[in-house]
């Protein structure tokens, strides 16, 4: 299968219209496409990477200064404090500047081939910037599919416990009328204990899902809607991996960076090349009366000078230090061809094994479907036979015991298959934020930063001091396991 179109900007727009799970209306309600609107915002991670980013594009302005005219002056004071008894015409004192313009006419292909690597470096920078978007977003979609699955284990474990405490009561009425044993009484109690502390275990799961959601979006979890479906997923393992290899941005990024490093190997090797400038200087020179002693009205006490000129430099010898730096970057070069395969393999491995997860967690649902059906059906039939005296209350208890699992069991697989299919897409490199429709105005431009800096020629130019663009959580209230109390959440 070919790269699904950008009209899997979809992905997150659509209505669900139906879903793993059947939820209640609320009154305010969170959707994944907002989880992850917030987190592009807001998130840390992301913010740095878009920090980092523009380190890298200021890479390429300073390898372009080094191409351009460079202006310096000089300005010296001197008190001359003991002079030689000999010099009848030192000066007590002189201040000398000096104003030079050199302009760079040829070095050996240094600087060009600097600006390459740095603006491939860029791309690189840019390409894991949407690496970068692509895990977090990644990570969102399965914190927020575990507080949904979470929630819904909490619940169904609720209303296990209050089942069983029913029995148990029920049990103990059948005790004092001796229907049944004190060993019925003891198995229902013994019941009742394990559901209550799964009960406690699942709560605790839930309050850890909703800490990692406030983690990843930076607000606590409202009443999550289900997701919706995920479009464009690939019919085979083959066709998700050719998307992969194309769009994959750690693969990308890879790629920039060995690419870079074939231009560090020039770069190395032009310090063997002479270098070339033209200058033009001017100096300043005055002794403030003091020069020439008794006679200093007859001479001189400022004068001025000027010149222009070239400098060629030609390097003959550097005790080996040209060949050792291009040795050294073709072993950069080499680690970094040896990289962009091992991260090929790692894509090639994440797709295939996403696609498999996917494929298995889709025949878990149904099976795991079934299985909810048969479970139902077998603990009615369990307790019309234990009315006329074919069942125990044992295998009443089992049989609500399989059920429970039974529905544990599908509400995980739906989790994972969701989690599964968008885990596939993120490393085909297709739950990106431009895939996502994210409803955050402008998408971050990572293009307006780089051309804003490039270029410049300005040296006091600078930006405001940096201010943190995401939101903490350190108000964000601790999290509980409560959950609405009305059964609105029922396995399909």
């Amino acid at each position: 299968m070919g790269s699904p179109p950008r009209t899997a900007a979809r992905l997150l727009v659509r209505v669900a219209a139906c879903s793993a799970l059947a939820f209640g209306t609320a009154a305010h309600a969170d959707t994944l496409q907002e989880a992850l609107a917030k987190a592009y915002r807001s998130n840390p991670t992301v913010q740095a990477a878009r920090a980092d980013l523009r380190a890298v594009d200021a890479n390429v302005a300073i390898n372009e200064a080094d191409e351009r005219p460079n202006v310096a002056a000089t300005g010296t004071y001197i008190e001359f404090l003991r002079q030689s008894s000999n010099a009848f015409t030192a000066p007590d004192r002189a201040f000398n500047g000096g104003l030079e313009l050199s302009v760079p006419i040829y070095q050996g292909g240094s600087v060009r081939n600097s600006i390459r690597a740095a603006k491939e470096r860029v791309q690189a920078g840019r390409a894991d910037l949407r690496g970068t978007e692509s895990t977090i977003f990644n990570q969102v979609v399965a914190a927020y599919m575990d507080v949904i699955r979470d929630s819904a284990v909490v619940r169904l474990n609720r209303q296990n416990v209050d089942a069983l405490g029913i029995n148990l009561q029920s049990t103990r009425d059948r005790f004092e009328i001796g229907i049944l044993t004190r060993t019925d009484v003891a198995q229902s109690g013994s019941r009742l204990a394990l559901a209550q502390s799964d009960l406690l275990t699942a709560q605790s799961n839930l309050i850890a899902s909703r800490e990692r959601y406030i983690q990843l979006v930076g607000e606590a979890p409202t009443d999550l809607q289900p997701p919706p479906p995920l479009p464009n997923l690939p019919d085979s393992p083959q066709a998700a991996v050719e998307v992969a290899l194309s769009e994959n941005p750690d693969l990308l990024a890879a790629r920039e960076r060995s690419q870079a490093a074939q231009y560090d190997i020039r770069v190395a090797g032009v310090s063997r090349l002479p270098t070339l400038e033209v200058y033009t200087s001017g100096a300043y020179q005055n002794f403030f009366g003091t020069l020439g002693g008794v006679n200093s009205a007859l001479i001189q006490q400022a004068e001025t000078t000027a010149q222009a000129g070239a400098r060629l430099r030609v390097p003959i010898f550097q005790g080996g230090r040209p060949a050792a730096l291009e040795r050294q970057a073709q072993a950069r070069a080499s680690s970094q061809l040896e990289n962009e395969i091992a991260i090929e393999r790692d894509v090639i491995a994440q797709v295939r094994a996403s696609y498999a997860s996917w494929i298995a967690a889709r025949q878990v649902i149904d099976a795991s479907t079934t299985a909810v059906d048969a479970a139902e059906l077998s603990l009615e039939g369990v307790r019309a036979e234990n009315t006329v005296g074919n069942r125990t209350v044992l295998d009443i208890l089992d049989a609500e015991r399989e059920f429970l699992n039974a529905q544990v069991q599908l509400v995980t697989a739906r989790r994972n298959a969701y989690v599964a299919g968008f885990s596939l897409l993120a490393a085909m490199g297709k739950a990106e934020a431009e895939d996502l429709a994210l409803d955050v105005g402008p998408l971050y431009d990572p293009i307006a930063g780089y051309d804003r800096v490039t270029g410049n020629w300005w040296d006091w130019a600078s930006d405001d001091d940096p201010v943190a663009q995401s939101t903490r959580t350190v108000d964000t209230p601790a999290q509980d396991a409560r959950i609405p109390e009305q059964p609105v959440l029922t396995p399909q």
